[in-house]
C-alpha cells in the first residue's frame, strides 16, 4: 500500500503515513505487486516517483513548447519578408536562420534555468498517482506537489501577462494541470520508452505521460495497448 498524499509505502497495520502524516483509510487496496494495488472494482493504483534531475522528459517537452512557438515566430517573418521583397532570398533567409540560432541558445539557457529552479521547489523529485481500469487511465500529481504546480504555474501566468510573453502565459496555465484522463477508446497511439519508465498514451487533443516501475511496466504497457481497441495500426 502506499500514501495517497506522498507516495511513501506504507506498512501493514500502520495508521497514519510516516512521512507526512496523513491517516490512511482502513478500506486501503490490497497489493497486486509491491507496488500496484488492485481495488474490488477492477482498479490498479500506483505511485511512481520520478527524477527531475536524471530523467530528460521534462525539460524536453518545456523545451519542445517554446521551440515550435519560436519555429512559428520565424516562419511568420520569412513569409511577411518574400511578401515584402517579392520573393525569398536566400541572403535573408540565413541571416534569419542566424538570428534564430541565437533565439534558442538563449531560449535554451532560460528554460535550463527556470527548470532547475521548478525541481529545486518541488524537491527533484515529480510524483504521481496512476489510477487504471477498463475504461481508462488517470495521471494525478499527489496533492502536495499538485498545490505547488499551480502556484508556480498562477505566478508564471501573471508574470507572462504582465510581461505581455503570451508563451509564458500559456506555459503556467499547462503548469496549473496537475492531473490528466485518457479513455482508452479514444487513445490512437502508445509509445513505450522503457529506459525513462514511460509510457506514452496519446489521442489528438490529449498526450498523458504514464511512469510506473520497471518491474510493472510490461505489464501495464500490455493492460494499456489490450483496451486501446482504436490503436493506428
Amino acid at each position: 500500500m502506499f500514501c495517497r498524499s506522498c507516495g511513501t509505502p506504507i506498512a501493514e497495520g500502520e495508521k497514519f503515513c510516516r512521512a507526512c502524516g496523513a491517516p490512511i483509510a482502513e478500506s486501503a487496496a490490497p497489493t497486486y505487486t509491491e507496488r500496484v494495488s488492485h481495488d474490488a472494482d477492477g482498479t490498479y493504483r500506483w505511485v511512481h516517483s520520478v527524477s527531475l534531475f536524471k530523467n530528460p522528459t521534462f525539460f524536453r517537452l518545456i523545451w519542445k513548447i517554446f521551440f515550435f512557438i519560436i519555429l512559428g515566430i520565424f516562419a511568420f517573418i520569412i513569409i511577411i519578408d518574400a511578401v515584402e521583397w517579392d520573393g525569398f532570398s536566400s541572403e535573408r533567409t540565413l541571416e534569419s536562420l542566424k538570428f534564430m540560432g541565437y533565439i534558442l541558445a538563449g531560449m535554451t539557457a532560460l528554460v535550463g534555468i527556470s527548470y532547475l529552479i521548478y525541481a529545486a521547489i518541488m524537491g527533484g523529485k515529480y510524483t504521481v498517482e496512476f489510477e487504471m481500469n477498463e475504461k481508462g487511465i488517470l495521471h494525478r500529481q499527489i496533492s502536495s506537489q499538485a498545490k505547488k504546480a499551480r502556484r508556480i504555474g498562477q505566478a508564471s501566468a501573471v508574470i507572462g501577462a504582465a510581461a505581455g510573453n503570451l508563451s509564458t502565459v500559456g506555459v503556467g496555465l499547462n503548469a496549473q494541470r496537475t492531473e490528466m484522463y485518457s479513455e482508452f477508446s479514444k487513445v490512437r497511439k502508445v509509445k513505450a520508452c522503457p529506459r525513462r519508465d514511460l509510457i506514452m498514451v496519446n489521442n489528438l487533443f490529449n498526450h498523458n505521460q504514464i511512469y510506473t516501475a520497471k518491474e510493472d511496466f510490461e505489464f501495464v504497457k500490455d493492460y494499456i495497448i489490450s483496451h486501446c481497441e482504436n490503436l493506428k495500426k
